[in-house]
C-alpha cells in the first residue's frame, strides 16, 4: 500500500510520504493534484470533505474542537456550506451562509475555498476515490503522538520544533526533509508549519497500515452529495 500525506500550502499542496522510498513534492496544478489522489492507496490530507446544506458547523469539526480543547480549538474552522461552495465572491458566500445558518462565513474559510471546491469536484467525480483520500487535522495527530497533549502552538519556535521531533522520532529523515525543503521553495510558497503538518499526515497515514483508523464522529455521515463528513486518525502507538 502506498501512502503519504499533503497539506495545502500557498503554491498549491505539499505532498510527503514516508513509504519504501521517502519523498516530497509540491503539486501546482489541479492536474498534479489528480495524479496524486490516482497514484497512492491511501492519503491523509488537511482539507474539508463532505459539506453540509445548512448547518453551519459539521459534526465531525465539533467534535474535533472538543477534542484539542479551548486553547486549539481555533485551529478548527468550518468549512462553508454547499450552497456558498461555488459563490463568485465572499460577499455572495457570506450572504449565502447567513440565508441558510444565520451566520456569517469565516475569512480563513473563504480563503480554502477555491481547495475545497477542487477536492470536492475530483471526488464527487471518482466516489471511489474517498475510501483512498481520508480527511485529517494534524493537531489532532500530533496530540495522539505526544500522549493526548500540545504543549507549544505551532506558530511558535519551540512548537514547530517539537512537532518536528515527534515525526522526527518515527521517521528518522523528516528532519532532513525539513531542511531541504525549506532551502527549495521560498517561505511564500511552502510554509513552515505546512512541511510539518504534511509530514505527520504522511505518518498517519503510513501507521495505518498497521494500526486501526478511528473517526471523528464514530459513524460519519454522509453529505447530501455521498461524501463522507469526518476526521480521520490512528491510535497512539505508543
Amino acid at each position: 500500500m502506498k501512502t503519504a500525506g499533503i497539506d495545502g500550502c500557498k503554491a498549491g499542496w505539499i505532498l510527503i510520504t514516508f513509504d519504501e522510498e521517502p519523498n516530497y513534492k509540491v503539486l501546482r496544478t489541479d492536474d498534479e493534484l489528480q495524479e496524486a489522489f490516482q497514484t497512492f492507496d491511501r492519503i491523509f490530507i488537511d482539507m474539508p470533505i463532505g459539506l453540509e446544506d445548512e448547518e453551519y458547523t459539521r459534526e465531525c469539526d465539533r467534535l474535533l474542537r472538543k477534542e484539542l480543547g479551548a486553547e486549539y480549538a481555533s485551529s478548527v474552522f468550518s468549512p462553508p456550506i454547499r450552497p456558498a461552495l461555488h459563490s463568485p465572491s465572499y460577499v455572495e458566500a457570506n450572504m449565502q451562509s447567513y440565508e441558510f445558518t444565520e451566520k456569517k462565513l469565516t475569512v480563513q474559510a473563504w480563503n480554502i475555498t477555491p481547495k475545497i471546491r477542487t477536492i470536492d469536484s475530483f471526488l464527487r467525480e471518482n466516489k471511489e476515490l474517498t475510501e483512498t483520500v481520508l480527511e485529517s487535522h494534524p493537531e489532532l495527530l500530533f496530540m495522539n503522538l505526544n500522549g493526548g497533549m500540545i504543549y507549544q502552538k505551532k506558530q511558535t519556535k519551540k512548537g514547530l520544533r517539537h512537532r518536528l521531533s515527534l515525526v522526527s522520532d518515527h521517521e528518522e529523515i523528516a528532519a532532513d526533509f525539513f531542511r531541504e525543503i525549506k532551502e527549495e521553495f521560498r517561505r511564500n510558497e511552502v510554509g513552515e508549519d505546512d512541511i510539518v503538518d504534511a509530514m505527520v499526515l504522511a505518518l498517519a497515514a503510513k501507521l495505518s497500515k498497521e494500526n486501526r483508523i478511528v473517526t471523528l464522529p464514530e459513524d460519519p455521515p454522509k453529505d447530501s452529495e455521498g461524501l463522507p463528513m469526518a476526521i480521520h486518525y490512528v491510535k497512539r502507538t505508543r
